[in-house]
């Protein structure tokens, strides 16, 4: 009998352990069990922004945190991301960029035109950034602050680890290059 229980209490310890390796992907803000679908980066040196082509202008970054958005125009929460995008590329402005990424082509990007994207825009159909930071699941968003660290990452619309003004703000306000 007391066998029969250790070997159920061995294989529920088994089991938990393996749920929690598949479903707690990385850390954020303290909180240790944020699904993540990409590789985490958090607080470690960024990898290189690559870009194939710029659909806007090339952005100004130095000194600016870079808030890079990887996206793609048939991706419905993408698109309803971008939005709040806009706001915070107006909003922002004097203290970050932000940068949508598609793995689309120049012509499939330049053909969406609801909603208007207000804010940088390029495209890597390579998928080398995306493929650097394992982007298995899209909108992926990457707050990288002005000394090229990672602040913030993770789908923006996630309960309970949502990206906001108040959690941009914070993380101005921590990180901001004197």
């Amino acid at each position: 009998m007391k066998s029969k229980r250790f070997f159920t209490f061995i294989i529920a310890l088994f089991i938990a352990a393996f749920m929690i390796q598949t479903n707690v992907s990385a850390q954020n803000d303290g909180q240790p069990y944020k699904k993540l679908y990409a590789k985490s980066f958090l607080n470690q040196e960024a990898p290189k922004l690559e870009v194939e082509t710029w659909i806007s202008e090339q952005p100004d970054t130095k000194g600016k945190f870079v808030l890079i958005d990887f996206w793609a125009t048939w991706c419905g929460p993408c698109k309803r991301a971008i939005p709040h995008m806009n706001t915070w590329a107006n909003k922002y402005k004097e203290e970050m960029v932000v940068i949508g990424l598609s793995d689309e082509t120049a012509e499939k990007v330049k053909k969406l035109r609801d909603p208007v994207m207000e804010y940088y825009s390029a495209i890597d159909t390579q998928k080398r950034l995306k493929n650097t930071f394992q982007v298995r699941g899209i909108p992926h968003v990457v707050l990288v602050d002005p000394e090229g660290i990672v602040r913030w990452e993770g789908f923006p619309f996630l309960k309970g680890y949502e990206l906001t003004d108040e959690v941009l703000e914070d993380i101005f306000a921590e990180y901001k290059k004197n």
